[in-house]
């Protein structure tokens, strides 16, 4: 295994795709201006809705806060399928046969939308079938897939029951899903910018939308004061910015999974396969800059802001691929945030029934490839007045007794847990005591603050407290991040906002040293 491992880690995480791409910058809003739609969030749910409007025939603005794909979409494993873990059985069990052939049939659309759209608009994005493994490695799970199979048979999905994997993994048994795909997202979503700008859309970066102000339009303010007045906002930022009374905080569990993008002795034969058991095991291939394979190894997911030190995720999946493949260098890593909602189903459509021109996507539980499109779909159609067979399955007003009251009150219970246990850990160490490159919960004049002291040995010195909600924030060794345990928020070592919910950044408190 490479000796430079270890060194890698020490870096700042950065995916493979955006390395691997240019994409075209855009300028930051510096004015008022009027459109049809605003969308806000540039990941493939922000950059599908716009890309299909501006078809349509609608003026589009596109903002981010950041740069175009640089949140979720830009670092994950980029599996186009509706396999989405073992989710079928479940469903059905919850909301029955119908509901959920919908939900496959939905996924199975976005799938083929995305293929086609490669297609039609000649598009080189590394775009290949493959099939996608769920396998079980006890007798618990065992019986878990045997179910998904089950359900599988009873929505028509194509399927079989295996005991052995095309990889050298020992098992007890897998389900596969026929005729699935991966490919390479940044290149796929650039050719849909181009798309956008080339049919009048609007993309402004570095813009940063602070709130909504209804009225006779629908009018989205930036942090710099500047209005979009527009028939409909489009919330697609992967955290709602705008709440609208409804309790998306509350309803949206945050959570972060990791990947390592290795060269490995052993050929990586094609597929997608992806564990049953926590911790999560994720395996798809791609191919890098020189044409040589990449396998891509993911998982190992927490709760945001909560559990073992984020640098020993890295390190158990290098552990784990460096066991079935022989490792021989690991060249990327990165990590992702998703949300999951109270009932594994992203919430798509209206923010609520009082905002009918507020539109949101969220809550992609790691399957954004699909849903985020689909999302796309549902949304330009909303707006242009199209029927869309799959918009009630994904409505946010919905609200099930179960399972969404049990994982709402077990959600707050762990919230509230989380508050209390941050109140109560008082740190013993001292900024002075930080060496470079790490970071830490430290005491300032009486006070929790966290200390990050980087290469150069430049201090950086904040106050934990969450400014979401008061939670206190710990930190990411793997990213070098702040992490709210509470509802994910993410800060930057100088506490500038990486994720929301959070909308200030945390206190700095660097002058108070001394």
């Amino acid at each position: 295994m490479d000796t430079q491992n270890n060194h890698a880690f020490s870096q700042q995480p950065e995916p493979f795709w955006r390395e691997s791409v240019q994409l075209p910058v855009f300028p930051k809003l510096g004015q008022n201006i009027k459109t049809d739609v605003a969308v806000v969030g540039g990941g493939i749910a922000g950059i599908t809705t716009a890309y299909l409007l501006a078809k349509g025939g609608k003026k589009v603005a596109l903002i981010d806060a950041g740069s175009l794909v640089n949140g979720t979409t830009g670092h994950t494993t980029a599996k186009i399928t509706a396999q989405h873990g073992l989710i079928y059985d479940e469903l059905i069990n919850h909301y029955g046969e119908g509901f959920t052939k919908k939900y496959y049939e939905g996924n199975m659309k976005a799938l083929s939308f995305m293929e086609e759209t490669i297609k039609n608009e000649n598009i080189e994005c590394d775009h290949s079938k493959q099939d996608a493994y769920i396998y079980s490695t006890t007798d618990e799970y065992k019986k878990k897939v045997e179910k998904e199979f089950e359900a599988y048979l009873t929505l028509g999905i194509e399927s079989e029951l295996m005991e052995k994997l095309p990889i050298d993994l020992p098992i007890k048994n897998a389900v596969v899903m026929k005729e699935q795909a991966q490919f390479h997202p940044v290149k796929y979503l650039k050719a849909l910018v181009d798309s956008i700008v080339n049919n009048g859309g609007q993309i402004f970066e570095d813009t940063t939308a602070k709130t909504i102000n209804e009225g006779e339009s629908t009018q989205v303010v930036t942090e710099e004061g500047y209005h979009i007045d527009s028939e409909y906002a489009v919330i697609a930022t992967h955290f709602p910015f705008y709440d609208g009374m409804g309790a998306y905080f509350a309803r949206l569990k945050p959570d972060r999974s990791y990947t390592v993008a290795a060269k490995t002795a052993k050929d990586f034969p094609g597929g997608m396969y992806l564990s049953a058991e926590d911790p999560t095991r994720s395996l798809r291939y791609t191919e890098d800059t020189n044409g040589d394979k990449l396998v891509l190894i993911g998982g190992d997911n927490h709760k945001t802001g909560q559990g073992k030190d984020t640098l020993k995720h890295y390190e158990a999946l290098e552990e784990f691929g460096n066991t079935v493949f022989g490792i021989e260098e690991v060249k990327y890593k990165w990590s992702a945030q998703d949300l999951i909602s109270l009932d594994k189903v992203p919430y798509i459509g209206p923010l609520t029934q009082k905002h009918p021109a507020i539109l949101v996507a969220t809550g992609f539980r790691k399957w954004g490839m699909t849903l985020g499109t689909l999302a796309g779909q549902i949304l330009s159609d909303h707006i242009l007045g199209n029927h869309n067979l799959y918009s009630d399955l994904f409505k946010p007003s919905r609200f099930k007794a179960d399972p969404g009251i049990k994982r709402f009150l077990k959600e707050n219970v762990n919230v509230a847990g989380q508050l209390v246990k941050g109140k109560l850990d008082i740190p013993t160490k001292k900024a002075d005591d930080i060496k470079n490159g790490e970071g830490a919960i430290v005491l300032v004049n009486g006070r929790r603050c966290g200390g990050y002291r980087d290469e150069q040995g430049k201090l950086f010195v904040v106050d934990t407290t969450c400014t979401h909600m008061g939670c206190e924030c710990s930190w990411n060794h793997g990213d070098h991040t702040w992490d709210c345990p509470c509802h994910g928020s993410r800060f930057a070592v100088d506490g500038t906002v990486v994720e929301g919910p959070a909308k200030e950044p945390l206190t700095r408190v660097d002058d108070q040293l001394g």
